[in-house]
C-alpha cells in the first residue's frame, strides 16, 4: 500500500488518522495543505501537532513530488514542463493560455502503448502507468509555478484510459473542494477509443467531460492509423460513446488530426458527418504535427478550410485548433518527441 499522502482522497486520509489515534477532522487539514498550499512536507502541515505531524514521519508517510528537468516556452505564451520521476521515468505537461483560462494538458503514463502512427509519445517505449499522486502532481507543480489552473485535459503523454484506476482517483482528487477544487465541467479526458472503459466512465459518480480521438471514418483507414480500432471498431466504440450521452447528457468532443492526403479530402469529410449523424457532439481539427521519424505531413490550410466546411453545412459545430506550442514540440502528438533516439534535449 502506497504510503505516498498526496495519493490519498481525504476518505482514505481518515482512515490513517484514525489508525494512528487522531481526529478525523486533522484528514482535511492533511488533504487541503496538499492540494491547496502545495506542501511538500509533512513538517508544512503545522495544524498537526508536532506529535502527530512526527508519528506520521515515523509511520513512513511522505508528501511525493515531480522534479522539473526543464520549462520551455513558445513564443505564443505555450509552456512545457518535463518533469522527472522518481525511478528514472519522464513526463511531459503542457500548459496553455486561452484569454484568462489556464488549461493543463496531463500525462497519465510514462511513455504509450497504443501505438497511433501519427503521435510522437506511441514510438516511445510504454514503461509503466503514473499514480494518481502523479497525474494530480502535474497540477500541483505547475499552478505553484504559474497561477491557478482552470482547466485540465487528460491529453498528455499515454492513453487515460489504459489507466483506469489512477485516473479517475486523480479526478477525484482535483476536483474535492478542499483541494483544487476544479469544476468537473473544466476537466476533459481523452481517449484513442477504449470501448469498455468509456462505458464504465459513464456509469461514474463523477463525469468529466468526454473526448474521443477518432482522425478517420471508416475502420480500414483508422486501423491503420490507429491499431486499437482493430479491437475496438468505430461501430463498437460509438456505440460507447452513445451509452455515455444516454447516462450523463453531455455532448463528447471528437478529436480529428488532419494528415496530408490521407484523411483530409471532403469525401472523408462526408463521410464524418455521416457516421456522427445522431451525435451530440463537436469536432476539433488539428493539424497533424511534424517529429522526427516521423512519414506523415499535416493538411495545408485550404484543405483544412474545405474539410470545417463541408462540417459546419451539415450542423456540426466545427473548431480548428491553432498550432499552439509546436516550436517546443508541445503541439498534440509531439509530447516525448525530443527523447525520441534515446536523447533527452
Amino acid at each position: 500500500m502506497s504510503k505516498d499522502l498526496k495519493e490519498k482522497t481525504p476518505g482514505e486520509l481518515e482512515q490513517i488518522v484514525e489508525s494512528l489515534g487522531g481526529r478525523k477532522y486533522l484528514a482535511g487539514y492533511i488533504f487541503h495543505f496538499i492540494h491547496t498550499k502545495d506542501a511538500e512536507e509533512i513538517s508544512e502541515i503545522t495544524p498537526l501537532s508536532k506529535f502527530f505531524r512526527e508519528q506520521l514521519d515515523g509511520q513512513g508517510y511522505f508528501i511525493s513530488r515531480l522534479s522539473v528537468l526543464d520549462k520551455l516556452t513558445d513564443t505564443d505564451g505555450t509552456a512545457k514542463y518535463a518533469f522527472a520521476l522518481g525511478d528514472g521515468g519522464r513526463i511531459e505537461t503542457v500548459l496553455l493560455f486561452d484569454g484568462t483560462r489556464r488549461t493543463l494538458c496531463v500525462s497519465t503514463q510514462v511513455g504509450c502503448a497504443m501505438g497511433c502512427a501519427f503521435c510522437a509519445t506511441a514510438k516511445l517505449r510504454f514503461r509503466r502507468n503514473l499514480t494518481a499522486a502523479e497525474i494530480a502532481g502535474q497540477v500541483n507543480a505547475v499552478q505553484k509555478d504559474a497561477g491557478r489552473i482552470s482547466n485540465v485535459v487528460y491529453m498528455g503523454m499515454g492513453e487515460p484510459l489504459a489507466n483506469y484506476a489512477a485516473v479517475v482517483k486523480s479526478l477525484r482528487i482535483l476536483n474535492h473542494p478542499k483541494g483544487k477544487n476544479i469544476g468537473i465541467r473544466h476537466i476533459t479526458v481523452s481517449t484513442c477509443g477504449l470501448a469498455p472503459e468509456i462505458r464504465k466512465l459513464a456509469s461514474e459518480d463523477l463525469r468529466p467531460r468526454l473526448a474521443v480521438s477518432l482522425n478517420a471514418p471508416t475502420d480500414d483507414l483508422r486501423t491503420k492509423l490507429m491499431p486499437v480500432n482493430a479491437k475496438y471498431p468505430v461501430a463498437e466504440l460509438l456505440k460507447a460513446v452513445r451509452f455515455y450521452q444516454d447516462r450523463t447528457r453531455q455532448r463528447v468532443t471528437f478529436e480529428y488530426v488532419l494528415i496530408k492526403g490521407l484523411n483530409d479530402s471532403p469525401g472523408h469529410a462526408k463521410m464524418l458527418v455521416k457516421l456522427l449523424a445522431g451525435v451530440a457532439c463537436n469536432v476539433n481539427l488539428i493539424e497533424h504535427n511534424p517529429f522526427p521519424t516521423c512519414k506523415y505531413a499535416g493538411s495545408d490550410s485550404a484543405r483544412i478550410r474545405g474539410f470545417a466546411a463541408v462540417l459546419d453545412n451539415a450542423g456540426i459545430e466545427t473548431t480548428t485548433r491553432f498550432r499552439m506550442g509546436r516550436n517546443i514540440k508541445a503541439a498534440c502528438g509531439q509530447l516525448g518527441a525530443d527523447w525520441l533516439g534515446g536523447k533527452f534535449k
